[in-house]
């Protein structure tokens, strides 16, 4: 579930916990893949789970969840789930929230003709 903040709520360990997409978010996301935004959204076409993992902690960390990268790691997670939530992030930042219209790991501007 999104809100008008962003914020989009997942289960981890059975625990509802917020996904934010923050400056910081982005910042962190760009010093762990070594790229722009541009470069990373190129890499998470074809996510490998590390590139989940890292994303989800990010986001997790911008919505204040507290959990450490290695806590993550052992957690209880749906792939799914963490899939749609991060997509669905992602989406609010880019205020797109159209039902049904992201596939899992999608970025804002990813597939179509945006601005081409």
């Amino acid at each position: 579930m999104t809100h008008p903040r962003g914020d989009v709520s997942i289960k981890i360990n059975g625990e509802e916990k917020t996904l934010r997409l923050t400056l910081g978010a982005l910042a962190d996301m760009e010093e762990r893949f070594g790229g722009d935004l541009s470069a990373l959204q190129e890499r998470l076409k074809s996510p490998r789970i590390s590139d989940i993992v890292l994303v989800l902690h990010a986001l997790l960390t911008g919505g204040g969840a507290g959990l450490t990268l290695e806590a993550l790691k052992a957690s209880d997670i749906d792939l799914a789930e963490a899939s749609r939530a991060i997509a669905q992030a992602f989406e609010a930042l880019s205020g797109d929230e159209t039902p049904g219209k992201s596939q899992a790991g999608e970025l804002p501007g990813e597939g179509g003709t945006h601005g081409a």
